[in-house]
């Protein structure tokens, strides 16, 4: 068990680091909400559904398993409330806004 902990955490590891490098290099608000959204709603929770088959099925993994439920929910309906706002707001694509 701990070694498929270990594959997905370095699995959510790659998300993450990939989603990073690719909102540091994209060059206007949308295409860095992309990976800022698979950063959010796929890394994070590979990582902890790693870490509750590190730790065994316990309590704390129950908890740990609550919370990539709400993670799910809440990060896709995030980028979308954003890039809603963004559009409603006519945010010039082609501006730099860092």
């Amino acid at each position: 068990m701990e070694y498929i902990g270990y594959i997905l955490i370095g699995l959510g590891l790659v998300f993450v680091v990939t989603g990073t490098i690719g909102v540091l290099r994209f060059p206007d608000f949308f295409t860095r909400l992309h990976p800022a959204g698979i950063t959010d709603s796929l890394g994070a929770p590979l990582c902890i559904i790693g870490l509750m088959f590190i730790d065994g099925f316990t309590i704390f993994s129950l908890k740990l398993f609550l919370l990539v439920l709400i993670l799910f929910l809440t990060c896709p309906t995030a980028c979308h409330a954003m890039a809603k706002a963004a559009y409603k707001q006519k945010l010039d694509d082609n501006q730099d806004n860092s």
